[in-house]
Formats: C-alpha cells, structure tokens, sequence
C-alpha cells in the first residue's frame, strides 16, 4: 500500500472540495488499497457528514441517505414492507460483519471481483486503459455476457444495485457544479472503449442520497440470487422483479439482473414482454428469452444464459403466484 493524505469531512462542502477519494465503510476501497489495484494520493473520510437517515418523501417514496448502513437498510420496516427486493438483495450479499460496515453510496460504487482486475501482474483496461483485457482469453466463468465489448467483460457485482434498477432508484449528487439527480439506469455506463469509466460521476462528485419512488398499490417484488454457495457469494446470476398484477394481468412489470451485466442490467425487453400479459408460464418464459436475447456468452460463462433465464422466470413465478 502507498502513503496517502487523511482528510475527515466536517461538511459536504467541505468534502467536496478536498480533491481526493471519498471512504466510509472502506469494504472495498482499502481492499483493492493493499492490492495496489487503487492508490489514491488523498483518503476523505466522509463517515461524519448528515447523509445517514432514511425517510419518507412528500410523494410517497423513500429517501435513502448516502451513509446508511446495508444492514439498516435491509432491516427497515418500511424497506422490508414495501421495498422487499431491496431488503432481500440487501440479506443476499457479502457477510452480516460486512453488512454492518458498507454504506449505500459505497455499495453503488463497488468494483468489479474479476480476477484480472484485482491482479495488477494481468493487463486489465479498467484498471489501466489502453493496456489489453486478460479476462477475454482467460478464464471467463463469472464474467459478463451482456453489456461487454472487446475491450473488457467484468461484471458488476453489487445486488443492491439490481434491486435499485427493478426499483428504478435516482442518485442524487453534489458537486462542484452543483447539485444532481441521475436515474439509476443512467448512472452507470456499459464498458466500450472506456472500461475505466464505470459511472456518471464526475471527479470530486459526491453521492449524497439516492430515492426510491412509491410503487403502484398491490406491487409485489422478490430478489433471487443464484450462486456456488449459499452464503458470503457473488453472484452467478441474480434477478430481482417488482411486479403489480390486475384479474390476472400484469400491469406494471420491472426486470432488473446481476451477475450476467457489465452494469446492473435492466431488461426494457423483458418488460414489454409481461406487460398486459396473463401470468402465465409461457408469459414468463417469453420475458426470460427477451431479456437474454442480446447475450453474448464466452466459452466458460455460456451456461450463463439459461441460469439467468431460469432466475427471472422463478422470480416471477414467486410474485405472481402469490399476489
């Protein structure tokens, strides 16, 4: 690990200003420190800022502060009410130790597990652009099959984040320019020819809080993620669904994925499929083939695309039959 300057936060502002990397939980950030993966010259603790509460907004909607802890935020009663896809993805990642230390903010931010990645002896354009992809020949078995390029297939490995998507989350911002509002499918950016550009963020930008809009009355959600072992695990595949049904209809349907995306993958096409349809199987299995119909399956993660299939479908299955 290199030396670095320590700053801690007394404001916003304050933050903002400081020109360096922003640490909280530190669940990443000092792991990939010791790694030499990240070697920032200025460490600003932000731990001390007002931006840990969770409260209700005017319109209906949840207001998640930056610093809130997941295991708070799994743990509301509102979240697990109301917002049951966030406070299962939530219980479904990392360890409860973990849980206890890493923020919202953090969680949005985490960097990809690709082995190529996190050893600095392999070339990796996210970690230094320009410089090759070792994960394209190497092996690819928990790598990406949608959103990839030629230039880097790593996968985004936050739940949180899929279950944001299916909840279609904004994150709001300060920085020097001023205060923003990002919707969560805009705020991250698929590889290309920049895979060291992961966000909308720009340097010194801080995320402050993020929303979650209210759902439509009788909306149903479910989180499953598919993995090697049943705890303290990536994820393979994962789906998380909000689904609100009427007569047997399904009139408001939101397919998000992990595991299988470079970004938490959100499937517009997926969604068409169910909307207005029966709850039928044949309905299910038809938004599962729209939503992996643009994968683009390497030789060790191929079987990628049926797992992803079979997530959504038993998602869906799971909110439909209970509803």
């Amino acid at each position: 690990m290199q030396t670095f300057r320590y700053i801690q936060a007394k404001s916003i502002d304050a933050a903002v200003d400081a020109s360096g990397k922003f640490i909280a939980g530190g669940t990443t950030l000092v792991d990939l420190m010791k790694l030499n993966v990240e070697k920032p010259a200025a460490l600003v603790d932000i731990n001390g800022l007002p931006l840990d509460r969770i409260e209700p907004t005017p319109d209906g909607g949840l207001k998640v502060g930056a610093l809130v802890r997941n295991s708070d935020l799994a743990w509301n009663a509102d979240v697990r009410q109301r917002y049951t896809v966030l406070s299962e993805a939530l219980l479904a990642g990392a360890s409860a130790q973990l849980r206890n230390m890493a923020t919202t903010g953090g969680n949005l931010l985490q960097r990809t597990r690709c082995y190529y990645f996190r050893d600095t002896n392999y070339k990796c354009n996210k970690r230094e652009s320009g410089s090759g992809c070792a994960a394209l020949d190497g092996f690819h078995r928990i790598h990406a099959v949608l959103g990839t390029s030629e230039h880097c297939i790593a996968t985004h490995p936050s739940d949180m984040a899929v279950a944001m998507m299916a909840l279609e989350a904004t994150v709001h911002t300060r920085g020097s320019k001023g205060e923003r509002s990002i919707p969560l499918f805009d705020f991250y950016l698929v590889p290309g020819t920049t895979p060291d550009k992961e966000n909308a963020l720009e340097p010194g930008e801080l995320i402050t809080h993020v929303t979650l809009p209210a759902l439509p009355q009788g909306t149903r959600s479910h989180y499953l993620k598919l993995r090697d072992r049943a705890s303290y695990e990536f994820d393979l595949a994962s789906a998380a669904v909000v689904v609100q049904l009427s007569g047997g209809r399904i009139q408001h349907a939101r397919v998000a994925m992990g595991g299988v995306g470079t970004k938490p993958w959100r499937s517009k096409e997926a969604e068409q499929a169910l909307q207005g349809r029966e709850a039928n199987e044949h309905t299910l299995r038809s938004a599962a083939e729209a939503a992996l119909k643009p994968a683009k399956p390497l030789r060790d993660n191929a079987f990628k695309v049926e797992l992803a299939k079979r997530a959504i479908v038993r998602a869906l299955q799971v909110t439909t039959q209970t509803a």
